[in-house]
C-alpha cells in the first residue's frame, strides 16, 4: 500500500509520464506516510475521452491514490495537495491545451486488505 493510478489523456506529452510517476512516488515517500518499497504506481493512457462538450484542445490528468483506512483528513489533504503540486509542475508548460489536473484520495478498508510479498 499505497496504490497510485494516474490516468491521462493521450493528447498530453507521453514522455512526461515516467518522470511524473517517479516524482509522484517521491512525493509519497517524502510525506513520511509510506515505505518506499510499498508504493505501487502506474499510468493509464486514455484514448477515448471528452472534457465538457468541446472535443478539441482539452486534456486532463487524474490521480487516484488508494490508501489503507485510518489516516486523518488532514493527512489525506496533505497527500492530495502534495501530489497536485507535482502534477502542476509536470504539466505547467501545456499551453496549447486547457488541462485539468485532479487528485482523489480514497481509503481501502484495512480489515479486508490482503497482501503477500516475496523477497529475493
Amino acid at each position: 500500500m499505497p496504490h497510485l493510478i494516474m490516468e491521462y489523456t493521450r493528447n498530453l506529452d507521453a514522455e512526461k509520464v515516467a518522470p511524473t510517476l517517479m516524482a509522484l512516488n517521491r512525493q509519497l515517500v517524502d510525506s513520511g506516510q509510506f515505505d518506499e518499497v510499498d508504493i505501487k504506481s502506474r499510468a493509464v493512457p486514455l484514448d477515448s475521452f471528452l472534457v465538457g462538450t468541446v472535443p478539441e484542445n482539452r486534456a486532463f490528468v487524474h490521480v487516484k491514490l488508494s490508501i489503507l483506512s485510518g489516516r486523518t483528513d488532514q493527512v489525506k489533504r496533505g497527500l492530495s495537495d502534495g501530489l497536485l503540486a507535482v502534477l502542476q509542475q509536470a504539466y505547467a508548460d501545456e499551453r496549447a491545451l486547457h488541462v485539468q489536473l485532479c487528485v482523489e484520495v480514497q481509503e481501502i478498508d484495512k480489515g479486508s486488505y490482503a497482501k503477500v510479498t516475496s523477497s529475493r
